[in-house]
């Protein structure tokens, strides 16, 4: 070991003063710059939503929204949020006793089996409903749709659409079922 540095402490991991908007809430917390928010939400504001499944955003189940857009929260560092607005399914139904027709029609289709990886698939239809209205393209958007024009969602569409969500349980034809209810 190198004399001039014997004794010293380790140098502490970088850290900043992070706002985040959750769930309409805004919360300011010191963050390591290594956090991800998927740990945040969960170990630090105690949103268990959210799951922890591959850790390499290959599963969904972490999917949350982040200004409206879907995004694996195991793979966003929580200090590149600053300022963000953070919506979990915890958050959907807002304060009051309503839930969100996503979340309706999940609960109405039995579109889950475990419901491990519910919260994250109903985020990410959330956040596909969104995409195709804003007239966002998918790999089987028929090329001949307008850009710019909301996108209409078929089978094909929402199934394209969520295949970035895995269910181990294999809910896949009721979770397309629900999304379908919710835009007929």
């Amino acid at each position: 070991m190198d004399s001039q540095h014997e004794g010293t402490a380790p140098a502490s991991p970088p850290r900043s003063d992070t706002t985040l908007r959750v769930n309409g809430k805004p919360h300011t917390l010191t963050v390591d710059h290594r956090r991800v928010l998927l740990d945040l939400l969960r170990e630090d504001l105690g949103l268990a939503g959210a799951k922890k499944g591959c850790d390499h955003g290959q599963c969904g189940a972490c999917t949350v929204l982040v200004d409206g857009r879907r995004a694996n929260s195991c793979l966003l560092f929580a200090v590149a949020l600053d300022g963000c607005e953070i919506t979990t399914v915890e958050g959907l139904a807002g304060d009051g006793e309503e839930l969100h027709p996503v979340q309706r029609a999940f609960l109405e289709r039995d579109a889950f089996q475990c419901g491990y990886c519910t919260p994250g698939q109903i985020c990410s239809a959330i956040g596909a409903l969104a995409e195709a209205a804003a007239g966002h393209p998918s790999h089987v958007t028929d090329p001949r749709t307008p850009s710019g024009e909301p996108v209409p969602l078929d089978r094909e569409e929402i199934r394209e659409r969520l295949s970035g969500n895995i269910c181990r349980c294999g809910a896949y034809p009721r979770i397309a079922d629900a999304v379908e209810d919710v835009i007929s």
